[in-house]
C-alpha cells in the first residue's frame, strides 16, 4: 500500500463513509435512510466500485489486496437509483419523481410571483416615506416581510410578524401576500411529504441488499486501516524490515517517531539508536546521568517491536532485522497505588515476581530504573538477584539503572551486555548516544557542580560515599578520556 500511495495516481483517497450504521437501520420496516446518509451512502458505495476497479488485474503487483477485492460484490443497481435521487451537492433532484417535479415547479412559479410583488409593494412604501429607502425585504418565519418604521406600521394593511430589539423597526407580511405565502407553507410541506415518500420507497428496494452491502463495508474499513497505516509510514519515513524466525533484535538507525515527528519542524537533530539482541547478548543494561535519554532509549525498543509486531512498518534503516516475542513485559513509570496501598516499590516488586514467573526465551523485558524505590543497598542487591535470574531464563530484554553493583554484575556475566548513554563532560551536555560495551557515569557530582550546589557540601558527600565509589566512576570517565585521545 506504500508504493500504491507513492506511485499510483489513479487510487480514490476520499468518502470512505462507514454506512453500516444506518444499512441497520433500513433493515427495520418503516425505517428510511435521512438525505446526508443517502449522499454517504453513494460517495462511498462510487469509492467501493473504484477500488475494486482498481485492483482489477493486478494479481502479480498486489497479490493479497487483488484477492481481497476480488471476493466483493458490487452494486450498480443500487448506485444507480442513488443517481437517479440525490445530487451530487446532497439534495433530493427534481427528477426523483415526477409528482416532486410538479411540486418544485408551481413552488419556484409562486415563489417568484410573491418576490416581484413583495418588491413592487417595498418601492411603493418608500415612496411614501414609509420604508427606508435601503431597505430591502427581510425574511421572518419563513415568510417575506418589509422593515417598516414603527411609527408607520400602521400605513401597511398585513401582519406584524416580528419587531427590532430596539422595537423601532417592525416586520409586515403585506395582507394581499399572506394568502400567497400560506400557499407556498402548503407546497412546502406537500414537497417535505414527496421527498419522505421518495426515501421510503428507495429504503424498500435497498432492504434485500442490506445483508450483501455490509461484507462490502467491512472491506473498504479495511482497505482505509491499511492506508492509514501506510500513510502513517510514509510519514515518518518508515520501512519494512527484514523478518527473523528468532526472537531477536538487530536494529540500526532507529527512531522513535513521535519524538523524531516532534523535533522534525525545529532544529534539532534525533540521536538515532543501534542496538543488537541475540543469544549471546541478550540483556542490554544502560547506564549514564539523568536527562541523557535512556528511558528514550527504553520506550524506543518498546514501541517499534510492538509496532513492528501490529504490522507497521517501523523507523530503522533497511539493514535492520525483527525477531517475534511471544510476550513483551514491562516496568515502566510510578505505579504507586492507593487503593491497593502499594508504594512505587512494592508495585516494582510484584512487577518483578510477575517477570521471574512468565520470562522465558521468548520474551521481551523492559524495565526503567531498576531497583530504585527503596535502600540503595538492599534495593540493588535484590535486583542484581532477580537480573541472575532473569539472565537464567534466557529473556532478552533493555533495562535501565543507576546502580553500581549491577554494571560490576553485567560486565562479569555472559548474556548481559553494559551500555552507556554518552555524555559530554567537558560542556556537561548529554548526547543521547547509546554505546554498547561499557556502562556509563551517572556524572551525579558533575551535574551537581554545574548546577551550583555549594563546594563544600559536594567534598561532604565525597567524603561520605568513600573512595571507591568515588574512584569507579571517576575510571569509567579516565577511559572514555583515554579511548577518545588514541
Amino acid at each position: 500500500f506504500m508504493s500504491i500511495l507513492e506511485e499510483e495516481d489513479q487510487f480514490p483517497d476520499d468518502h470512505f463513509s462507514d454506512a453500516r450504521p444506518f444499512l441497520n437501520k433500513v433493515r427495520v420496516e418503516g425505517l428510511f435512510l435521512e438525505v446526508a446518509e443517502m449522499v454517504a451512502l453513494k460517495q462511498s458505495l462510487e469509492s467501493l466500485t473504484a477500488i475494486v476497479r482498481f485492483f482489477h488485474g493486478k494479481d502479480e503487483r498486489y497479490p493479497r489486496l487483488t484477492a481481497q477485492a476480488g471476493d466483493i460484490q458490487l452494486f450498480p443497481y443500487i448506485l444507480q437509483r442513488l443517481d437517479s435521487i440525490v445530487s451530487r451537492h446532497g439534495s433530493i433532484k427534481d427528477t426523483a419523481s415526477p409528482e416532486l417535479g410538479d411540486i418544485r415547479h408551481r413552488l419556484q412559479r409562486k415563489q417568484n410571483g410573491i418576490s416581484r410583488r413583495m418588491q413592487a409593494l417595498l418601492q411603493q412604501a418608500q415612496t411614501e416615506g414609509w420604508a427606508e429607502k435601503d431597505t430591502s425585504i427581510a425574511i421572518r418565519d419563513g415568510r417575506m416581510v418589509i422593515p417598516v418604521p414603527s411609527a408607520y406600521k400602521r400605513k401597511i394593511n398585513g401582519i406584524v410578524h416580528d419587531e427590532s430589539a430596539t422595537g423601532k423597526t417592525s416586520y409586515i407580511e403585506p395582507a394581499e401576500i399572506v394568502e400567497t405565502n400560506n400557499e407556498i407553507r402548503e407546497l412546502e410541506l406537500e414537497e417535505k411529504r414527496e421527498i419522505t415518500r421518495i426515501l421510503r420507497r428507495f429504503a424498500e428496494d435497498l432492504r434485500p441488499y442490506v445483508d450483501d452491502l455490509i461484507p462490502a463495508y467491512d472491506f473498504l474499513a479495511y482497505i482505509d486501516f491499511v492506508r492509514a497505516k501506510a500513510a502513517f509510514s510514509l510519514y515518518i519515513e518508515a520501512t519494512v524490515p527484514a523478518f527473523s524466525e528468532r526472537p531477536e533484535m538487530f536494529w540500526y538507525s532507529a527512531r522513535h517517531p513521535l519524538l523524531w515527528l516532534s523535533l522534525k519542524n525545529s532544529d534539532k537533530n534525533i540521536v538515532p539508536l543501534k542496538i543488537e539482541i541475540d543469544e549471546t547478548q541478550r540483556i542490554i543494561l544502560i547506564s549514564g546521568p539523568n536527562a541523557g535519554g535512556k528511558s528514550v532509549c527504553l520506550q524506543t525498543a518498546g514501541l517499534l517491536q510492538y509496532m513492528f509486531q501490529c504490522g507497521l512498518p517501523v523507523p530503522v534503516s533497511e539493514a535492520s532485522r525483527f525477531g517475534i516475542f511471544k510476550k513483551i513485559l514491562i516496568d515502566m513509570g510510578d505505579e504507586q497505588s492507593i487503593e491497593n496501598d502499594l508504594s512505587t516499590y512494592s508495585s516494582h516488586l510484584i512487577n518483578m515476581k510477575n517477570f521471574l514467573r512468565y520470562g522465558d526465551e521468548n520474551t521481551l523485558i523492559l524495565i526503567d530504573e531498576f531497583g530504585t524505590g527503596t535502600e540503595p543497598m538492599l534495593g540493588g542487591a535484590i535486583a542484581e538477584a532477580i537480573l541472575k535470574t532473569l539472565n537464567q531464563k534466557q529473556v532478552k530484554g533493555v533495562i535501565t539503572t543507576h546502580y553500581t553493583n549491577l554494571k560490576h554484575f553485567a560486565a562479569e556475566t555472559t548474556g548481559i551486555e553494559n551500555g552507556a548513554m554518552l555524555y559530554d563532560s567537558h560542556r556537561m551536555l548529554p548526547l543521547f548516544e547509546l554505546c554498547i560495551g561499557k556502562p556509563g557515569s551517572s556524572f551525579a557530582f558533575e551535574i551537581a557542580k554545574k548546577i551550583g550546589l555549594p563546594k563544600e557540601i559536594l567534598e561532604d558527600a565525597a567524603s561520605k560515599i568513600g573512595e571507591d565509589h568515588i574512584n569507579y566512576d571517576k575510571h569509567l570517565k579516565d577511559i572514555a578520556r583515554d579511548k577518545r585521545y588514541w
